[in-house]
């Protein structure tokens, strides 16, 4: 794909993908082997995946709203580490208050980090000024050159991440060639296990997910920061995309009310569980009947049953004896 994207671009949904199916050599032997287009507040942003003699390597470009463009050129092995640290500044954005308009940061600046790979380094400052939040990333070369930048915009760098991490996904390993970054990524892993469980953090947290209803889809990703664990759930449609952070302590209680509000609006959920414990109340009293004559207990409370019977019976039979000796007494005494 050229870069030279016109305002007519064919692509209309917020996240699209497209392979070229038949890799058309491009300029310099390149092919392309995917692209995706993300549509965040007024730029555009795209993602090619791009293969030449040397591998693979991702495109990024920008497109602002005048048209201005900018590009960085990321190989694969930078693209997993800046997906990581789009993760992180993701989480802080998260955590972060409402910007203060009369305090800022001297330099805007609220967390930098910085990739090096190869002969390139990218600098990744989160910022904020009287626009807003934004993610700054810039592309330097260690022979000097042109340094290039992008700025994402903050409430969009969980949706940049995604897609990035679904080209990775497809396109991260190439046979034979990767080893190595494949071994880079797992030393960050494990330096990133071991800084989190210095800090007090979760080593382990589940994996985000995803899923469509109608024209929307929604994101499920879990993070952490000082505060704790928290769910932030997106809302994606069309161009635009909202989010709520969820804290925790708060989960059961979502769970329960939604739970609550599903058996509400499906009376078949209702009749089905009246049923249910009807049903379930029914055997626990044919259990109990069973048990009354099958058990143990039964057995002796059946016992106890019977000789208290037995016993009223010899008392009747008693009284019913000394009623007859005492009559038969005073017939003798009247005899006489």
């Amino acid at each position: 794909m050229s870069d030279d994207r016109s305002g007519d671009d064919s692509h209309q949904t917020s996240s699209n993908v497209s392979s070229a199916g038949g890799e058309q050599p491009t300029q310099q032997n390149e092919q392309e082997l995917a692209t995706k287009t993300l549509y965040i507040q007024h730029k555009r942003f795209y993602l090619d995946v791009k293969q030449n003699h040397r591998g693979r390597f991702i495109k990024v470009a920008e497109v602002g709203s005048a048209g201005r463009k900018s590009r960085l050129l990321l190989s694969m092995a930078a693209s997993r580490e800046f997906r990581d640290h789009l993760t992180t500044f993701s989480e802080l954005y998260a955590s972060l208050g409402p910007p203060n308009l009369d305090n800022y940061p001297e330099d805007g600046k609220i967390k930098s980090e910085i990739i090096i790979k190869d002969n390139r380094r990218y600098f990744l400052d989160l910022k904020e000024n009287t626009r807003g939040r934004f993610l700054r990333v810039s592309q330097s070369f260690t022979h000097g050159g042109t340094r290039t930048q992008i700025a994402i915009p903050a409430q969009g760098m969980i949706e940049f991440r995604d897609a990035l991490t679904d080209l990775l996904d497809e396109f991260g390993t190439e046979e034979g060639g990767n080893e190595q970054h494949i071994q880079a990524d797992m030393n960050l892993s494990d330096s990133l296990k071991i800084s989190t469980s210095l800090t007090g953090f979760r080593d382990a947290l589940p994996e985000g997910t995803n899923f469509r209803v109608e024209n929307k889809k929604f994101y499920f990703d879990i993070g952490q920061n000082k505060i704790g664990v928290f769910m932030r759930i997106s809302e994606v449609k069309s161009s635009t995309r909202s989010s709520i952070t969820i804290p925790e302590r708060s989960w059961a209680r979502f769970r329960d009310i939604f739970a609550e509000y599903v058996d509400k609006m499906n009376p078949n959920n209702n009749s089905t569980n009246i049923t249910s414990a009807t049903t379930s109340g029914g055997v626990a009293s044919t259990s109990g009947g069973v048990g009354g004559t099958g058990d143990e207990s039964g057995e002796k409370t059946t016992t106890t049953i019977t000789t208290g019977t037995k016993s009223s019976k010899s008392q009747q039979e008693s009284s019913s004896s000394s009623a007859t000796t005492a009559s038969t007494s005073s017939s003798s005494t009247s005899a006489k």
